[in-house]
This record gives structure tokens, sequence and C-alpha cells, in this order.
């Protein structure tokens, strides 16, 4: 279980393949010095379980499903990641709770910024636009962060820019005719998170992980039994 308030931003060392899978090794110095062989450490908002440890780097197994289902399937050696330990029992909830279970992934179709902080517009998976409520609670990439703005419950169907396809001029901002079809919501960075996390260095194209809040999870699948017709395949 982790809290989305990241502590360190680590980087990907080296990439090993493991049957269908991968070995990462990440070098995160405070996350790594006291590291002990099976405990859990979210990276970029998966929770990974180590399984060696240096002074300054940790190793971990990803299989197959997490590489499809999560963005760190692109990553490369050099990536930066950000990167969180379990939150020990007793210990402030900073942010919300996370378990580092990828819902999906979305990708930045707009950066807004501002004086002293930065707006990130990201795709949502139509599967996870229900989820998702303003001044709800989201992990971005395992950040906690709160939702400033969402999409209509029915999303323009235009002929904006597409996902991935948008370019980024100095400003920061999309270039072209402006929001796209489909569901998206935003987040507004602070610039504490902008300097602690990879969130401050995203650009338009990226794809970032995404975790839903577990609560909203559970309701939506006590809602779809209640659904069911009575005698009903469940």
């Amino acid at each position: 279980m982790f809290t989305g308030i990241i502590e360190e931003i680590g980087e990907i060392t080296a990439i090993a393949e493991s049957g269908d899978g991968w070995r990462l090794t990440v070098r995160a110095p405070k996350a790594a010095a006291d590291a002990v062989h099976g405990e859990s450490i979210a990276v970029s908002g998966v929770c990974l379980t180590v399984v060696g440890s240096t002074a300054e780097t940790f190793d971990a197994d990803v299989m197959k499903q997490t590489l499809d289902v999560a963005a760190l399937g692109a990553a490369t050696v050099g990536t930066r990641v950000n990167i969180e330990k379990a939150m020990p029992v007793g210990a402030r909830l900073g942010g919300h709770i996370v378990q580092g279970h990828v819902d999906g992934t979305g990708v930045v179709l707009e950066v807004r910024p501002g004086a002293q902080w930065s707006v990130l517009r990201i795709s949502l998976p139509d599967d996870l636009a229900p989820l998702v409520v303003d001044k709800g609670s989201i992990s971005v990439d395992g950040t906690s962060l709160t939702v400033s703005a969402v999409s209509p419950s029915t999303p323009s169907t235009g002929s904006g820019t597409q996902e991935g396809s948008g370019t980024q001029e100095g400003s920061g901002t999309l270039e072209g005719s402006g929001t796209r079809g489909g569901h998206w919501f935003e987040v507004s960075l602070i610039p504490e998170t902008l300097a602690a996390t990879t969130l401050g260095t995203r650009v338009v194209g990226d794809r970032v992980n995404l975790e839903t809040d577990i609560l909203a999870r559970h309701v939506e699948r006590l809602l779809a039994f209640r659904a069911a017709p009575e005698g009903g395949s469940r």
C-alpha cells in the first residue's frame, strides 16, 4: 500500500529480459539504502518486489502483463521514474490510498504552465472515465493528485488532435485546433510536485500510468452486481 507521495526520482540503469518479462535495476539511493528482499517499492506507480539491492540500486522483476498494461513497458535505460516505498502502518496518509496496481495509461494532451504551477490535460480511457471526478484523487505515474477538471460525460467527437499526435511549442501548450474528442482530465501541479516528481518534465505525447481511486472501483463493481438481472450470470 502506498500514499502517492514520491520520495525520490530514480533512474533505470539496466533492463534484462527474464522469460517474457524484465528484470529492472533502478538507481534510487534513498529507497535502496535500507531495501529488504521481498519488500514492495512503487516505480512510477507500479508496485514491484525487491529481489536484490546494493547501497544505491535495487532489482525487481516485471511480468509481461505489467509491461502490456503500464507505461513502464516503453522504458529504456536512463528513463527517470518516481519512487515510493510502501507506507508503514501508523504513518500519515499524505496523499490517498494507492495500491500500485495500474488501471491503464493516458497520454499528455496539453501542458499549460502558470506563474508558479503547471496544468496537465491527460487522456482517459473510456472504461476509467466514470471513476474520475472533479476534486477527486487519481494517481499519475504514482503521484497522488487532485483532479482539477474533467471532460463531460459525453465528450465531443470533433476532429481535435489525436492521442500522441500533438506537438509542443515553447509555451508548453498544444499546437492546433484544441481539445480532442474523447475523455480527459486535468491536474494542477504545484512547484513542489514539478520539482520532486517526473511530472515536471512531461511533454505532449508522453504516456503516463493511471490508477483510479480504489473506493470508486469498489462502488462500480457493487453497482454492476446490483444491476444484474435476477438469476442472470455474474
